[in-house]
């Protein structure tokens, strides 16, 4: 678990060769581009300095919350490292006319560029879709929003708790236990679930220049993209015209879907086909329960009784240990799992053995963790390549990439400083 791990030297991703410059901060545009870093994009991150001068928290405003270790640089905090490796840090003041001057360089080289700043304040800047392809005619423009552009919410100010509330996910919790106070399922799961959307807008975009030469401009609004999600299967008997039913898929509201109590702990268990409960009531001791009530014996009869039958559940479960329910169900191929709470996680067996948490050395923040890429590519794998970056610590680097001689650099490293 704590053996350290080198940054892999050999860039083989499915994106390897794709510059995206990142205008996006806190969550939702950063997790996105993160995962097209691990893809193999080259993502060059734009930050904004302080707007009161040298010393101040500009940049990401991520970088700064969380509990640092002691001698690490302050503006490389917990969630930002999480969610910003594999990116480059470059530091302009796009209100001025060098900053802008400087990122249309830089987009010049570039493929996509990918922006959560208000598109108002993106054309008041002089850096619309419109300025950004006549520098760049082909490039792709993705403006993160947080409501689509043909709305009466275009424009306004969006963030994960507003998205949750507009979307229906606040609705949730309460359908599930009955309480009526809304509340927010508690991850930030809007800004995430926009995030992956993105992804998948971007490497379709890409696709489409691919084969036609085109660029485009890309809106990936959240409250549209979070309401689809939720709504996948929450529409349910609402989806037809006129409607058959309620809202929600009642199996995913049960308050008894949850994990359930064994004797030393809880385990996650879903027997799913008529085999698996006759099989599960078996192990269980209880066998009458699938072949002679008629309320559990087809698939049918659970589905409208289900309540009632997770409810049964848990009497069943803690009768036994937890390792003993696994030994007994895990054989018989009946979905099981022990329950992780969030500190049994950097411990468990599996994600050990594929080496989810891998530790690394950051050359100004020591030793952390860094959560491996998800998704297996057999020809062209993801890859941590770079540390979270510094503010900033890139700039020259990148600009000199885009043509700008040292001197023009310096001057721009002056100007940033000033705010």
């Amino acid at each position: 678990m704590n053996q350290k791990k080198e940054l892999e030297t050999e860039n083989r991703g499915p994106l390897k060769g794709v510059r995206i410059v990142d205008l996006t901060a806190v969550v939702f545009g950063a997790y996105a581009t993160q995962v097209l870093g691990d893809m193999g994009a080259d993502v060059i991150k734009v930050e904004a300095p302080s707007p009161t001068g040298g010393g101040g928290q500009g940049g990401d405003i991520m970088r700064w919350p969380g509990h640092l270790p002691e001698g690490a640089s302050p503006d490389l905090g917990p969630i930002f490292r999480t969610i910003n490796r594999n990116k480059r840090s470059v530091l302009l003041d796009l209100a001025s006319a060098e900053g802008r001057a400087a990122l249309l360089k830089i987009v010049a080289t570039a493929d996509v560029i990918a922006s959560n700043i208000r598109y108002a304040a993106m054309k008041k800047l002089g850096l619309s879709y419109e300025d950004i392809k006549a520098v760049k005619p082909d490039i792709i423009f993705v403006h993160a929003a947080g409501y689509g552009s043909d709305g009466p919410y275009a424009g306004l100010p969006a963030y994960d708790d507003l998205i949750q509330a507009g979307s229906g996910a606040a609705d949730l919790l309460g359908r599930m236990d009955g309480d009526p106070k809304p509340r927010y399922i508690p991850t930030i799961m809007a800004d995430k679930v926009s995030g992956l959307f993105m992804v998948s807008a971007v490497t379709a975009a890409l696709f489409h220049k691919e084969r036609t030469g085109e660029g485009q401009f890309v809106e990936v609004p959240m409250l549209e993209a979070v309401t689809s999600f939720v709504l996948a299967e929450h529409f349910y008997d609402q989806v037809y015209d006129p409607p058959t039913g309620g809202w929600t898929y009642g199996r995913i509201t049960n308050p008894d879907r949850r994990p359930y109590k064994t004797l030393d702990g809880h385990i996650g268990l879903l027997p799913y086909s008529d085999k698996q409960w006759q099989q599960f009531f078996e192990v269980a001791g209880k066998p009458g329960v699938y072949t002679d009530d008629p309320r559990f014996n087809t698939y049918r009869a659970r589905t409208q009784n289900i309540r009632e039958l997770y409810a049964m559940i848990e009497e069943l479960t803690e009768t036994k240990t937890t390792d003993e329910w696994l030994a007994l169900l895990k054989p018989l191929s009946i979905p099981v799992v022990k329950m992780n709470c969030l500190d049994d996680l950097k411990s468990d067996p599996h994600l050990e053995a594929v080496g989810f948490f891998g530790r690394y050395e950051h050359p100004h923040a020591g030793g952390y963790f860094a959560l491996k890429p998800p998704v297996r590519f057999s020809g062209s794998p993801s890859s941590i390549r770079r540390h979270p970056p510094r503010l900033g610590e890139q700039t020259a680097e990148v600009l000199r990439e885009a043509g700008m001689s040292d001197a023009e650099i310096a001057r721009l490293a002056g100007d940033a400083a000033k705010g």
